[in-house]
């Protein structure tokens, strides 16, 4: 019997200008969400494989660039939970920070909360953000990236559960360290800025 090579479908006219469009805010997005340069060249070339392989399903009601990013989600997804297998323990033995923020009766020590909490002028924007990421650059990656799909892709407890196949308590573990380290630092770094 003859073997016949599986045939791809031909690609749309358009997907030869893809990474000149969209290359940019694609990797811009993955990087942001990563944190790591590499893996997010990665999660885009693999977005746009997949975009080539599968353009017979882009129906046409949006723009090419939003079933890309869709596209992308889902390979960023993919990465964390594959990156959270190959390192089930990381950060696991660093001390809790609780202490600096929470009585022993788990309430939020005076003035703690208010002062996170203050909403931030103009001015304090511009000085957050990069603190902001450098913090959550310095979170194991598993809390980074619980973190990530939580609070940025706002994706439901269940589905993160799923999609990183942990338990629920496991969840909520990793998000309370994650938040707590990621206060903790911020706090320390603005405050090391302001002086």
């Amino acid at each position: 019997m003859k073997q016949t090579a599986k045939r791809l479908p031909s690609p749309p006219a358009d997907a030869s200008m893809w990474v000149d469009e969209f290359g940019d805010s694609l990797y811009r997005y993955a990087l942001s969400r990563l944190r790591d340069p590499e893996a997010a060249e990665d999660v885009v070339q693999q977005t746009f494989l997949a975009g080539l392989e599968h353009h017979d399903q882009f129906s046409g009601v949006g723009s090419r660039q939003g079933w890309l990013m869709g596209i992308l989600k889902r390979k960023i997804i993919d990465f964390i939970r594959q990156r959270n297998r190959v390192s089930p323990l990381d950060g696991l033995e660093v001390p809790d920070p609780w202490d600096s923020f929470f009585d022993r009766n788990g309430s939020w020590k005076k003035n703690v909360r208010e002062t996170l909490l203050e909403p931030l002028d103009a001015v304090d924007r511009k000085e957050f953000w990069p603190i902001f990421q450098t913090c959550l650059g310095n979170l194991p990656q598993r809390q980074a990236g619980a973190f990530m799909l939580r609070e940025v892709e706002g994706l439901e407890s269940a589905e993160i559960c799923k999609e990183l196949e942990i338990s629920a308590s496991n969840l909520w573990v990793l998000l309370h360290r994650a938040r707590l380290r990621l206060a903790n630092c911020i706090k320390t770094r603005w405050l090391q800025e302001n002086e």
